[in-house]
């Protein structure tokens, strides 16, 4: 595969970051977000440090940012390679996260306590502030595990965590592309305040909903990519 071109990048970003890892990091993720560097280009560390014109420090720390991010993967003998995405690859997520969360929300319900609700309350609000897709992704994750973390059945929260922790990426293009106003916390709120009830049924129904939602949404954003 040929070399990224990243000089109109780089042009475009401009001088805008306080150090250099700061405007590898950005630059990058700008390129991966919008397709302009595809699933599965390599990013060799002395190839972006010459076309960066930085040391190959900021470089490496910049890519460690980015694999934390899920927008990278490091591939033995290749080194750091664009995640890969796909409309196949989200739908088989979502019907993951259909199957385990309600499953781990009805067992976690009747053990959750004030503390949980309001710090699911706070990460709601911090959700509502928050502008950084990757930050978004994580506060997101946070949410519905705060929810699911007392069901008392460690494998699964553990396997429902890491799925959402998969679904961040597609969480990530999906905020680039259409922008944060979009997103509603409408199903947040309902199923925290279901679940402050002790209405387990509503709060199911509500979880069922929102991801139903999110599948549509996401299938509707990689029909529009084409």
């Amino acid at each position: 595969m040929p070399k990224p071109d990243l000089s109109a990048l780089i042009a475009e970003a401009g001088g805008r970051h306080r150090t250099a890892t700061e405007f590898v990091e950005a630059t990058l993720r700008t390129a991966i977000l919008t397709g302009r560097l595809a699933g599965g280009t390599p990013l060799r560390q002395e190839d972006l440090a010459a076309s960066f014109g930085v040391s190959r420090m900021p470089v490496r720390e910049a890519l460690r940012q980015l694999e934390a991010q899920a927008l990278l993967d490091f591939v033995p003998h290749k080194g750091a390679v664009v995640t890969e995405i796909s409309a196949g690859d989200a739908a088989d997520i979502y019907a993951i996260r259909l199957a385990l969360e309600p499953a781990v929300l009805e067992r976690s319900i009747p053990h959750l306590s004030e503390a949980d609700f309001a710090r699911a309350d706070d990460l709601i609000a911090e959700m509502d502030a928050e502008q950084d897709p990757g930050r978004m992704g994580e506060l997101n994750r946070r949410f519905h595990m705060t929810l699911y973390g007392a069901a008392g059945r460690p494998k699964l929260i553990a396997l429902t965590e890491s799925h959402l922790a998969s679904f961040d990426r597609y969480l990530r293009f999906q905020l680039a592309a259409k922008g944060r106003s979009h997103l509603s916390q409408d199903d947040h709120r309902g199923m925290l305040e279901a679940a402050r009830r002790g209405d387990t049924k509503a709060a199911i129904t509500i979880l069922r909903r929102h991801l139903d939602t999110a599948a549509d949404t996401i299938a509707a954003f990689f029909a529009g990519q084409g």
